[in-house]
């Protein structure tokens, strides 16, 4: 009955309330945090919601909880739950305008949330550029493995296809290097020329894509699931033989262009591109291909280009996101890019769900926070986190989010009370 009332309660608040609550838990993490956590007798801030002290140093459980409980907890479902008539009144208002002005102000609440939240440390600046790099990648391929319906294993290899060519483009151009030389071109202009860079990792990345698509989409089954598993190793060893980007001692110098606000700019260009193609004429062509390819062929669907269209969407997104995560780590090598990156992309997709941008979105930022929450217990996160996933395909074969739209503006809009029964 209480969880019942509380559930009720909080179904008023709107998507802008808890974004309020999360802004004034960050500035009391970043003006008391460190006094807190001396009264608490911590070592320091708990750099991810208290899971490695937890976890390195069971005695301080208690002091980590109490920390998350008066920091995040409290703060953020109080000021959520009181702030909720004015922000309703706020948004309701704001949809007078266009639709783009409320997104641009939750957006830029939850920037604000992000740059409060990383600029603790270093370390909470590096999980957060990988798990929005992460999002890309994830969301990239979900259009191919759930919206097209097919299994692709190639999606690492964009990713080292995107990361070496905006690093080969950036590092010529913008840095000097051993392997290169000096710059060609003024490091001031670096940043500008930054977008170029992702773009062109975009492109390359869809050309190796095209060489995949031609032939596997000519077929029906399961050929694709082998030949992009084969291309995957091609281009791995390709990188590897390779001297003059480094082979496999791997590439370095990359100028440090990846900033957090960039990063979370092309997450959000990401997100918004990828739904709206998803949900428009052609995704539903792509999902309707998916059930029935027959059918969606006599229904006057060009089966073949919709697929190898869909699938060079794909990898050009796997792409970019391979071009900002050698611009992250400012290095990069053809190992990172194998078995190893696919297990944990295909891990985010399932795990999250088909056929869903929130999925993949979820799926994603839990695998990603909890590695790095799991790290210190060493081999047994690799015991835990495939149990995790063992249970979810057993209890929810299709992801924890499947198959469900994802809808701006009823995600930010208003929240009205309930009407009550007569």
């Amino acid at each position: 009955m209480i969880f019942k009332k509380l559930r009720n309660s909080f179904s008023q608040v709107p998507l802008l309330g808890w974004l309020l609550g999360a802004v004034i838990a960050v500035l009391l993490e970043r003006y008391l945090g460190d006094g807190l956590a001396d009264v608490l007798g911590l070592p320091k801030i708990p750099v991810l919601f208290g899971f490695l002290i937890m976890l390195k140093k069971p005695l301080l459980i208690p002091s980590a909880l109490i920390f998350v409980l008066l920091i995040y907890a409290l703060p953020i479902s109080g000021v959520a739950r009181l702030s909720a008539p004015f922000t309703n009144r706020l948004v309701a208002w704001l949809f007078k305008f266009p639709t783009i002005i409320p997104v641009v102000l939750h957006l830029g609440f939850l920037y604000a949330i992000l740059h409060l939240w990383s600029d603790v440390s270093a370390y909470r600046v590096l999980t957060l550029k990988l798990t929005m790099i992460a999002i890309m990648v994830t969301l990239s391929l979900n259009v191919v493995n759930g919206y097209m319906g097919e299994f692709s294993c190639s999606h690492p290899g964009f990713m080292a296809l995107g990361a070496y060519a905006a690093s080969v483009f950036t590092v010529v151009l913008f840095a000097k290097d051993r392997l290169f030389g000096p710059a060609i071109l003024p490091a001031a202009l670096g940043p500008y020329m930054f977008p170029v860079a992702l773009i062109i990792g975009g492109l390359v990345a869809s050309l190796g894509a095209l060489a995949i698509a031609i032939p596997s989409f000519r077929t029906r089954g399961d050929y694709l699931a082998i030949i992009s598993l084969a291309f995957m190793f091609i281009v791995k060893s390709m990188i590897e033989n390779l001297e003059v980007v480094g082979g496999p001692r791997g590439l370095s110098s990359q100028p440090d262009y990846a900033s957090l606000p960039t990063v979370f700019l092309w997450t959000v260009a990401c997100v918004w591109i990828i739904n709206n193609f998803v949900r428009s004429t052609f995704g539903k062509a792509l999902c309707a291909v998916r059930d029935d390819e027959m059918a969606a062929n006599a229904m006057t669907v060009n089966t073949r280009q919709t697929k190898i269209v869909a699938f060079l969407f794909s990898a050009f997104w796997a792409g970019v996101a391979g071009g900002l995560f050698a611009h992250v780590l400012r290095y990069v090598n053809p190992g990172t890019f194998g078995l190893q990156k696919l297990a944990e992309v295909l891990a985010m997709v399932y795990f999250g769900g088909l056929n869903s941008v929130y999925g993949s979105i979820v799926g994603a930022v839990s695998l990603s926070m909890l590695g790095e929450a799991l790290r210190p217990l060493e081999i047994f996160k690799w015991i835990i986190i495939p149990l995790l996933l063992i249970l979810v395909m057993i209890y929810r074969p299709t992801g924890l989010i499947a198959f469900k739209e994802f809808d701006v503006k009823k995600l930010i809009e208003p929240k009205h009370e309930p009407e009550k029964e007569v």
